[in-house]
């Protein structure tokens, strides 16, 4: 079952963060994270409900490579994507973004 993928602004904000900080310590690196998150959102799009659920609706989906996290969640026929954070990062910032995101 293949949905439509929707990326919050936000999400797309951290992706490009992320992008930069990759790119300054190693040039291509971002590139490399980039191709990653990407795939992440395949998998998504492609299987949205394969991710386990890590709080309530909302679902996770862990980049191969790279410390990230993709945190969405499953409404109707679309997947909405409101954060790609490191994992490190403080959980009630996704929690937040993902109550503001229904």
């Amino acid at each position: 079952m293949s949905v439509e993928l929707v990326i919050r602004p936000e999400a797309e904000a951290d992706t490009l963060q992320a992008f930069r900080w990759y790119n300054e310590q190693v040039p291509g690196l971002g590139q490399e994270f980039l191709a990653e998150v990407e795939a992440a959102l395949e998998h998504i799009r492609v299987n949205p409900e394969a991710s386990r659920k890590v709080y309530r609706e909302f679902r996770r989906v862990l980049t191969r490579r790279f410390p990230y996290a993709v945190f969405y969640s499953v409404q109707a026929e679309r997947a909405v994507v409101f954060a790609i954070l490191h994992t490190a990062r403080d959980p009630h910032l996704w929690r937040q973004r993902g109550r503001n995101a229904r």
